[in-house]
């Protein structure tokens, strides 16, 4: 049975500051994937997940969202530059994050269910008992009522992923979220993602190059445009030199593959 795609990304240009960062980006995304986008710094990684969120208005190009045939419930944010709307769930990075703010693990996590309810109203019996299954799953628990200005750097990311699924997206985009994530988790981390992955799709952005090819099921190199490919198993150290601009060594290491950048300098 073919996949249905979710998200279809048409020639989009996008930049900010008189600039353009993405040229002629063509993608398409398939319910139940699990895509790895990859590229050096300054490549254009964050300003296409922008795109995506509707944050960013592309300079050019456009953004169709198909929902999947089992969502029941659509909604997404407001993207007058996109078709279509579908169920989105957002992990952004940790440096984004004001910690001083003043609110809990279960408030946070309940935060991800606000489009299910009024401004006014407040949240039901059912919404607390979601987000408690919820903190369970992150490893959470007995931390529900602390402010996230206590947690360690691990637990404010596990927080914000019980935010991102708790809504039940159809697609869930996560931006470095093995940052500031213990080794401990880590592992339980990427356990977490196959298992939501059975429900939605998943959108990963990552310089770990390494993890990445384990964890994914096809690759998007970020530099300015983009390279796709359907497959990790077409990812070889040509492609990534070619895509990242620099020599790039392949180590085997035990089962985990390890891409090490050596000495160089951007022209």
């Amino acid at each position: 049975m073919s996949q249905q795609p979710i998200i279809e990304i048409r020639n989009l240009s996008a930049g900010y500051d008189g600039r353009t960062v993405l040229h002629d980006v063509n993608l398409t995304v398939y319910e139940h994937d699990f895509l790895g986008i990859i590229g050096p710094n300054g490549g254009g990684k964050t300003t296409l997940i922008k795109c995506i969120l509707g944050l960013l208005p592309p300079l050019q190009g456009e953004i169709v969202f198909t929902p999947s045939q089992s969502s029941k419930d659509i909604s997404a944010a407001d993207n007058s530059h996109a078709t279509g709307k579908i169920t989105m769930g957002y992990l952004p990075q940790y440096n984004s994050i004001d910690r001083k703010f003043p609110i809990t693990v279960e408030e946070v996590i309940l935060s991800g269910l606000s489009s299910k309810k009024s401004l006014a109203s407040r949240f039901t019996a059912q919404h607390r008992e979601k987000a408690h299954q919820v903190v369970i799953r992150m490893g959470l628990e007995e931390l529900e009522q602390r402010p996230i200005g206590a947690l360690s750097g691990g637990q404010l990311q596990r927080a914000l992923l019980g935010r991102a699924i708790i809504s039940d997206p159809e697609v869930v985009i996560l931006d470095e979220p093995s940052t500031y994530i213990d080794k401990r988790f880590e592992a339980r981390l990427y356990q977490l993602l196959a298992e939501i992955n059975r429900d939605c799709a998943i959108i990963l952005v990552s310089h770990d190059i390494g993890t990445i090819l384990q964890q994914v099921k096809s690759v998007a190199c970020v530099n300015e445009t983009l390279d796709y490919h359907p497959s990790t198993e077409c990812v070889t150290g040509e492609w990534l030199e070619k895509n990242f601009n620099c020599p790039i060594e392949l180590l085997g290491h035990g089962s985990l593959p390890h891409r090490i950048l050596g000495h160089h300098k951007h022209s």
